[in-house]
């Protein structure tokens, strides 16, 4: 019994002592920024040979860059963390540059570089895939397809190997997909600037909603960015299964047939990460 009472005893005593130590924080402060805007290192220069193209370059390698350019109504046209990087501004017009430096300890903004182009780049929107898309200056307007309007494929696709599997069902034979509704439509156009309209029906009801910005097509890499607050048209009930509904992928582009993609990389029902691929039409 008086042994048993000893290690009772030693516990308590042990206990007490453990929780009366004062607790440390173990993390590192973080350092002080010592940056200031005059003392940022980079550049924005036009090109010599083609005032359209602008170039943005970072050389601070310790910093973290963030480019962002609007047009003279402040419309964001795009963003980069490049620390080099190349940008076409086709349209004639006074631009502003905007250069954020992140380091560990904050951010420093530096002054907005104001960029001035003097006319069109005639020759930046030749490749057919623009007219396609947008009907140049006078504009086109996309809506869903209900023969096949959303389907799921690998990220790769529709390249021709990698991950690279679809499933693009027709409606007839699975309209549980999606309600066979006015989903909205998606409008571009090439009036003086890279103008973007979405006009979204809601899941539960009919009611639309309309926001209009900018968009950047990056036809090489097969890239849509939607800017100002506009986001791809959707329609079904998957919009909480992704992240990003800015930055899209064009997975085909005709004059009759529009396929864009979103990253499926927050599934709901617990499915793995793959391409959701919505496919429009010209409205008639």
């Amino acid at each position: 019994m008086k042994r048993i009472l000893y290690i009772l005893i030693a516990a308590v005593t042990i206990g007490s002592l453990l929780f009366s130590c004062e607790a440390t924080e173990d993390r590192e402060s973080l350092p002080a920024v010592t940056l200031t805007p005059e003392t940022l290192k980079f550049s924005i220069t036009q090109d010599a040979t083609n005032k359209n193209l602008v170039n943005f370059k970072s050389d601070d390698p310790t910093v973290i860059p963030f480019w962002k350019y609007v047009d003279a109504a402040g419309n964001e046209l795009g963003h980069s963390n490049k620390s080099s990087d190349q940008v076409v501004l086709p349209f004639a017009g006074k631009y502003t540059i905007y250069y954020t430096a992140y380091t560990r300890g904050g951010s420093v903004e530096a002054a907005p570089v104001v960029v001035n182009i003097a006319e069109n780049d005639e020759t930046y929107f030749r490749d057919p895939k623009w007219q396609m898309l947008t009907n140049g200056v006078d504009g086109k307007t996309w809506v869903l397809d209900f023969t096949d309007p959303v389907g799921w494929a690998g990220l790769d696709y529709p390249a021709t190997s990698g991950d690279n599997w679809s499933w693009l069902p027709d409606y007839a034979s699975n309209s549980w997909v999606m309600a066979n509704k006015d989903w909205g439509q998606m409008y571009f156009d090439l009036n003086g600037n890279y103008n973007t309209s979405v006009t979204q029906t809601a899941i539960a009801n009919n009611n639309q909603t309309t926001k209009k910005g900018t968009y950047s097509f990056d036809i090489a890499n097969n890239k849509l960015v939607f800017n100002g607050g506009v986001q791809m048209l959707y329609g079904g009930d998957y919009y909480g299964d992704c992240s990003n509904w800015i930055s899209v992928k064009v997975v085909e582009l005709t004059a009759t047939s529009l396929r864009l993609a979103v990253v499926r990389d927050q599934s709901r029902t617990g499915e793995g990460v793959c391409l959701i691929v919505f496919h429009y039409k010209p409205k008639s």
